[in-house]
């Protein structure tokens, strides 16, 4: 469905115009509504190994917070709605039953065909709304950079075989990529 460039769209627009239905997928950054590609299997694999691990250590550790995989909507503000690839919402207050209405605790997003979006949009979105931590998954590099904002504005980088600590728990949750794609 193509959406004239020259407009500005509101979230509200944005929701009236993406129909649930759709298998199409759409994101609005800076009022701009942006189709989403379709995922590689790597893509998926890693997004679902990584949702895995997370869900399995809030529920071995009874924790509050949810996880979620995309397709989700989150509504940063009035002119951002992104669907990250996996999420933790520790405010359950955020959650509407249709969408979380602001920002995650934890933001990963597996880097695709579109760089620039994960690397410099989402990043600048994530950071000014408020997310904790924002984790870039870059298979093509084997790479993982980890913004934990709440300490430093510079991420740290690791490779696919390093155990990565999660920062909204204190490092008490690692994940190894290599081990989980193994």
């Amino acid at each position: 469905m193509p959406f004239p460039k020259d407009h500005k769209y509101t979230a509200e627009e944005f929701f009236e115009l993406s129909p649930e239905s759709s298998s199409e997928q759409y994101e609005l950054i800076n009022g701009e509504i942006v189709a989403l590609a379709s995922p590689s299997e790597l893509h998926q694999r890693i997004l679902g190994e990584i949702f895995a691990e997370l869900r399995n250590y809030i529920k071995s550790n009874m924790g509050s917070c949810r996880p979620f995989v995309a397709p989700f909507d989150v509504k940063l503000n009035d002119s951002n709605v992104v669907q990250p690839d996996v999420m933790v919402i520790c405010d359950r207050d955020k959650l509407d039953g249709k969408r979380c209405n602001g920002a995650p605790d934890l933001v990963i997003e597996v880097a695709s065909s579109n760089y620039a979006r994960d690397y410099i949009d989402k990043l600048d979105l994530y950071s000014k709304a408020g997310v904790r931590e924002y984790w870039i998954v870059d298979p093509a590099y084997n790479k993982i950079l980890v913004y934990f904002f709440e300490k430093n504005r510079f991420p740290n980088i690791y490779t696919f075989d390093a155990a990565v600590p999660v920062g909204i728990y204190d490092g008490k949750l690692n994940i190894c990529i290599a081990e989980l794609l193994a």
